[in-house]
């Protein structure tokens, strides 16, 4: 299933400029790694080289944290948006 996901500033040149693109899969796992097969300049930017989410980036389902619900294997729905946003720090 396709599911819309929305790009950083910091994304969208490994995704020809584009704010928003589609990717496949049934989870949060499945739809990244999409996304990398789709634009593999972004693969060490999202997802580390095991296969996990990279520590600063923070991505959503809808407007939920995937950190709060089941991480890379939450699951997504036709329709979803997912939104990856890079983490801010600062003191």
């Amino acid at each position: 299933m396709s599911v819309e996901v929305r790009l950083p500033t910091v994304l969208r040149p490994h995704a020809a400029g584009q704010t928003v693109v589609e990717a496949e899969g049934a989870t949060i796992g499945e739809v990244l790694e999409s996304l990398v097969r789709s634009y593999p300049g972004m693969s060490g930017q999202v997802l580390t080289d095991d296969g996990s989410l990279h520590r600063f980036v923070n991505v959503y389902v809808n407007d939920d944290d995937v950190r709060y619900l089941d991480q890379l294997q939450t699951k997504v729905q036709p329709g979803d948006t997912v939104s990856i946003l890079p983490a801010v720090a600062g003191g």
